[in-house]
C-alpha cells in the first residue's frame, strides 16, 4: 500500500480513524530522511493493513512544531489513537520490521493501564515524569525493538 501524505487537515482524522498509523517525519534535503523513506515505503508494501503516512517538515511547519519534531527523520507510531512509539533517526529494514511486529503484538490493555498510572503520577505532582500523548518524543510503550518476533514475553 502506498504511503499517504499527512497534513494538518487530515492528520487527526487519520490517527483517530485508523487502527495503526506509522508516520515518517522528514525532509527532501535531508539525506538520512531520503534513505529512511525507502525503508518506510518498502515496509508499507509488506503491511497493507497499516496506514503509512509521511509529513514533509518543510511544508507542514506548524504540524511539525505541534509535534515537537526536532530531528529528521522521526518515526511515530499510533495504535488505536494512542502514541506508542516515537524516536528520531533512521533504521534498517530489519529493525523496521521488528518494530512493526512489536506494535502489532502490543498489549493495548496493559499499555492503557501504564498510561493511566503515568497520568495519575503526573497529576499528583511528579513533574519529572514525561508527558504522554502526542508531545512525548521517546519510546512511549512496549514497542521496543528486540531480537525476536512473536508475542512479547515469549
Amino acid at each position: 500500500m502506498p504511503t499517504m501524505t499527512l497534513t494538518r487537515n487530515n492528520f487527526d482524522a487519520t490517527v483517530a480513524n485508523s487502527h495503526i498509523v506509522l508516520i515518517d517525519w522528514g525532509a527532501q534535503w535531508c539525506e538520512p530522511s531520503r534513505r529512511f523513506a525507502e525503508v518506510f515505503e518498502a515496509s508499507s508494501d509488506l503491511h497493507p493493513e497499516i496506514v503509512y503516512g509521511t509529513v514533509d517538515i518543510d511544508v507542514e511547519q506548524q504540524l511539525t512544531q505541534v509535534a515537537k519534531i526536532e530531528a529528521y527523520p522521526t518515526l511515530m507510531a499510533f495504535r488505536e489513537g494512542l502514541l506508542v512509539y516515537s524516536e528520531a533517526g533512521s533504521m534498517a529494514a530489519e529493525s523496521m520490521e521488528e518494530l512493526v511486529q512489536q506494535i502489532l503484538w502490543l498489549d493495548m490493555d496493559q499499555f492503557r493501564r501504564e498510561l493511566a498510572e503515568l497520568s495519575a503520577s503526573v497529576s499528583v505532582g511528579e513533574p519529572e515524569q514525561p508527558q504522554t500523548g502526542f508531545t512525548y518524543q521517546k519510546r512511549a510503550g512496549h514497542a521496543a525493538v528486540t531480537d525476536r518476533y512473536g508475542w512479547p514475553g515469549l
